[in-house]
């Protein structure tokens, strides 16, 4: 990390749109401390990146307390971490898995945000990326849990955006649609056909395309926030509408 350069901390880094965001933080300029549970995968791109790789969960305040402690400044934290698990219907919904999807896509946002908010304070270009989803706009059947927790995420941001904007820390919701990733293959428990499925007939958003949102409203000049950007293959019209062939 060279004097001066500004450094990114970003959660769920290990694969996906973290990993890519990443990646485009640090070809940006960013020295990137990469967070996520998987050690072995976060080394590597560390390695790659001469970034810093940092078990965390984001569900334990243990976690998180050792992350901070470990961290100097920090200009931007990027929250990916999260997903969707499931496909039931309320009636039908497995509780729990409810209970886990608010509290990696709500409460270990806030949880995080409240953790580094010192640094980001300290910072003169304090910044925060929260990747949300379409199903923060929308809701569709199956869905209740994830587009509640996304609904929340949506309701997080704005609210921190609010909050912060007097003391200059930029807050942002990267919203995306259709973005082949492992999303679909955790939330159906590892079925590669029913995963392959969500994309099929059409040409889905890559992690890439994602992360190059993230780099963009990142450097931005410090007065520019960008509030919300929602972005979506061009065959998906909503959460349950697209143009297959």
């Amino acid at each position: 990390m060279s004097q001066g350069q500004p450094t990114a901390l970003v959660t769920g880094a290990s694969s996906g749109i973290g990993a890519a965001s990443a990646r485009a933080l640090s070809a940006a300029g960013f020295h990137v401390v990469l967070a996520a549970r998987r050690l072995d995968r976060l080394q590597r791109l560390a390695a790659e990146l001469d970034g810093r790789a940092a078990v965390v969960d984001v569900t334990d305040d243990d976690s998180i307390d050792e992350l901070v402690a470990g961290l100097g400044s920090l200009d931007l934290i990027v929250h990916s971490a999260g997903g969707a698990l499931g496909l039931e219907p309320v009636v039908e919904a497995d509780l729990g898995r409810w209970r886990e999807m608010f509290e990696t896509n709500v409460i270990g946002v806030a949880r995080l945000t409240q953790a580094v908010i010192a640094h980001l304070r300290a910072s003169s270009r304090g910044h925060v990326i929260i990747i949300g989803s379409v199903a923060g706009q929308e809701v569709y059947p199956g869905g209740a849990g994830y587009t509640a927790a996304k609904h929340a995420a949506n309701a997080l941001t704005r609210t921190l955006r609010w909050e912060l904007s007097a003391e200059g820390i930029r807050v942002t919701e990267i919203a995306p649609g259709l973005v082949r990733t492992e999303f679909s293959l955790v939330r159906f428990d590892g079925d590669a056909e029913r995963a392959d499925a969500v994309y099929r007939g059409l040409t889905p958003l890559s992690a890439e395309d994602v992360a190059e949102a993230v780099a963009f409203a990142a450097t931005r000049p410090p007065h520019v926030d960008i509030d919300y950007i929602a972005l979506k293959p061009v065959a998906q019209v909503s959460t349950t509408v697209a143009n297959r062939v």
